[in-house]
């Protein structure tokens, strides 16, 4: 009988492991499909910073040597990027509806959150919402604040009148840029065109320059009209992301006055995930008060004293009823656990309807 050398024995042993590691590769793998499979119906964006972090936190501790734990963390790193793309090839047949053109705003948010997806341009807010609602898009994309201008009422109003709910909110930082067609120089320059707001962001500059001032109804509109314009000296204020979309050329950067322009983008979505048991989400839920004295005030310490900090409280009004009004209300925690459904409970016994809109994980930046 033939003796077998270590290198012999190594392989043979090697051999057998990848036969096990491949079984469970395709175990693994299965089990990603069923992820990418709730993404598709939660709209949930594919990577997720804070699971993929606590994963390899956890499991890298079952590696006592300290020096393998080192490739341990990179084998693990490598299972994931492979997951994640795996899953961008399932999801890729997303439908996300959006308000506006390429390169608008919520255009840019969908491209971010889902990074795979077919991109449903809508009119307005309304059409990107029943999209979704009519089972022609899997998810819409639309603002719900912006922290210059405010809420986005419109969109506020459907959440509370529609039934579709919140799998995610996330922050898009705004930063205007001055761009023009290639080639265009800062003094060619003679009028710029952009959304009002964005032109009064940028006021300063503009009036530094010595610009003229065109309003159009978005800045992918002004992005749009200055790539199909043949004047040099026409340009617009609009995202890098909008300038690259539309061939044009950043001239001057973060021309706006204050940068501390973000919006916020909710996902719609059709189903409600369960999220139970995670105390560290950030949950939305709306309600109307019953009209007697004292039944606000007593909503609102209901949901306190159940341990749920209010970040965010406001009133607007029903068009149906005159001078009626629901509440919306943005709390830290989760509601999809036993303490937020005896909130829930509590909540509903006072008031002439609670609706909760989402749990889910924020603030959720997009970069």
């Amino acid at each position: 009988m033939e003796n077998k050398s270590k290198l012999d024995i190594a392989r043979e042993k090697i051999n057998e492991i990848d036969k096990r590691m491949c079984e469970l590769f395709l175990e693994r793998m299965d089990a990603v499909r069923m992820v990418a499979e709730h993404k598709i119906e939660h709209a949930l964006p594919i990577f997720d910073a804070k699971r993929e972090s606590d994963i390899i936190a956890k499991n890298s501790q079952a590696v006592e040597d300290a020096e393998l734990r080192e490739y341990y963390v990179r084998f693990i790193q490598n299972n994931m990027s492979i997951s994640r793309a795996y899953q961008e090839r399932l999801i890729s047949g997303m439908k996300i509806a959006y308000s506006g053109i390429t390169g608008a705003y919520a255009n840019i948010a969908a491209r971010k959150i889902f990074k795979d997806a077919t991109y449903v341009s809508c009119t307005d807010f309304k059409s990107a919402y029943d999209s979704v609602v009519n089972g022609e898009c899997d998810c819409a994309v639309l603002p719900i604040e912006n922290s210059t201008a405010g809420e986005v009422g419109a969109v506020l109003d459907m959440m509370f009148s529609g039934s579709l709910c919140v799998s995610g909110v996330y922050d898009l930082f705004i930063t205007h840029n001055l761009v023009a067609k290639k080639g265009t120089k800062i003094s060619d320059i003679k009028e710029v065109v952009s959304h009002p707001q964005a032109l009064a962001q940028c006021s300063p500059y503009i009036r530094k320059m010595g610009f003229s001032t065109h309003e159009a109804e978005n800045t992918a509109r002004a992005a749009r009209f200055v790539a199909e314009n043949d004047s040099f000296e026409v340009a617009a204020i609009a995202s890098e992301e909008t300038a690259e979309l539309y061939g044009l050329e950043v001239l001057a950067r973060s021309v706006n006055e204050k940068n501390i322009n973000t919006t916020r983008f909710a996902t719609f979505v059709r189903a409600r995930e369960s999220a139970v048991g995670d105390e560290s989400k950030h949950s939305i839920l709306m309600f109307t008060a019953k009209n007697v004295a004292g039944s606000l005030a007593e909503a609102i310490n209901v949901i306190g004293k159940n341990g749920y900090n209010m970040r965010c409280l406001r009133s607007r009004p029903m068009k149906e009823l005159l001078w009626q009004y629901y509440f919306y209300v943005e709390t830290e925690g989760n509601l999809d656990t036993k303490r937020g459904r005896k909130m829930i409970e509590e909540l509903s016994s006072m008031c002439d309807m609670v609706k909760v809109i989402g749990s889910f994980d924020y603030p959720s930046e997009l970069r």
